[in-house]
């Protein structure tokens, strides 16, 4: 469809020319009177096939610039009077210029100037010969030109666009390498507490394994179906994704994992944007799934603050031992998921031996 549209525009495009060409030719040699030569059928058949080239100007520019070369040069030579021809000329070097590289147009655009100057060494003599090459030279050299520049500034453009493409593709593939940390990397980090409880209580309290491989068992169906949501939203945005909905049964989990989470929740709780909503879980989940891994007293509190324009996170656990984690995803996620909606984030031990995550996220203008 596209390349009928160009060959469209093209056809239209030669057809003005050749009808400007005729026009412009006929009334030009009837006003000038320095023509060598009276226009006749064959002059006139010249300029339709010069305009006609034109066709080509995009799918065969090269073969399009020589045959305008050609018919314009034979025009000349004959004597015809200077017209509108030149038009057709102008814009098969342009197009050129703009749709070849430069190891293919820069010879052939020599190749027409050499050309187009024949009839200026075959109708003139002398010292006025030399001095026509200049202006003679200007019919290609200032179309090409600007051709070449055209052409630069869409190149310019395309790697552009492709470099904004490929910086598309690495956030998400890094989005969806995040997600899959926090969901894998807080169900694993749950599993393996409640495994470590069983294999301490099998022996001698099995009543209680059995409690701690009822947990594993829920903790992995949830994780499960929370890696399955995410890859659900890979495929197609508009799945479902975790937020502050689902906030109970996140603490509910860590606390059969072995965390005490007190939670404390500030004004009047509203529907969040999707994007912020599934931050602030994920934030959440990653603070606590760091709590359960690193900190050596495992517990936490959790502060949840709705405000008119903003939504705030704050998580503390005591030290010695800390939230932090490793060099991993994990913090270093959390800041990259709330720069990029504009918000806030800190993390770090505090002046009264506690670790703190805080986080304010924006509400206007999230996506």
């Amino acid at each position: 469809m596209r390349a009928l549209r160009s060959l469209s525009a093209d056809v239209a495009l030669a057809v003005v020319i050749t009808l400007i060409g005729l026009v412009g030719t006929t009334m030009a040699n009837r006003w000038s009177g320095t023509a060598l030569r009276p226009l006749d059928a064959a002059g006139l058949g010249l300029v339709a096939a010069a305009g006609l080239s034109l066709v080509l100007r995009r799918r065969q520019p090269v073969i399009a610039a020589g045959a305008v070369a050609l018919f314009t040069s034979t025009y000349l030579v004959l004597g015809y009077t200077y017209g509108p021809i030149l038009l057709s000329l102008i814009v098969a070097v342009y197009s050129l210029a703009r749709h070849r590289p430069p190891s293919t147009s820069v010879p052939v655009a020599l190749g027409v100037l050499v050309v187009q100057l024949v009839h200026i060494f075959t109708t003139l003599s002398g010292p006025s010969s030399l001095f026509a090459v200049i202006p003679g030279s200007a019919w290609v050299a200032v179309p090409f030109a600007i051709g070449s520049v055209v052409r630069l500034q869409r190149e310019s453009a395309e790697r552009d666009r492709a470099e904004q493409l490929r910086q598309r593709v690495d956030d998400e593939r890094l989005r969806i390498a995040q997600e899959v940390h926090d969901v894998v990397g807080h169900g694993l980090a749950a599993i393996k507490m409640q495994a470590d409880v069983a294999l301490h209580v099998l022996a001698k309290k099995p009543e209680q394994a059995e409690v701690a491989l009822d947990a594993i068992s829920r903790t992995s169906s949830d994780a499960l179906d929370e890696l399955r949501a995410t890859l659900a939203v890979v495929r197609r945005p508009s799945g479902q994704t975790p937020g502050l909905g689902r906030l109970d049964d996140l603490l509910q989990r860590m606390r059969e994992a072995g965390v005490s989470v007190e939670l404390r929740t500030v004004g009047e709780a509203r529907s969040l944007p999707p994007v912020v909503d599934l931050t602030c879980y994920r934030i959440l989940q990653e603070s606590l799934t760091n709590v359960l891994r690193h900190s050596n007293d495992k517990r936490a509190e959790v502060t949840v603050e709705h405000s008119e324009d903003a939504v705030a996170l704050t998580i503390t656990n005591p030290l010695p031992g800390s939230s932090a984690g490793g060099g991993g995803l994990g913090l270093p996620g959390m800041r990259q998921r709330v720069a990029s909606l504009g918000g806030e984030f800190e993390a770090g031990p505090t002046a009264d031996d506690r670790f703190t995550v805080s986080a304010r996220l924006p509400l206007e203008g999230a996506p």
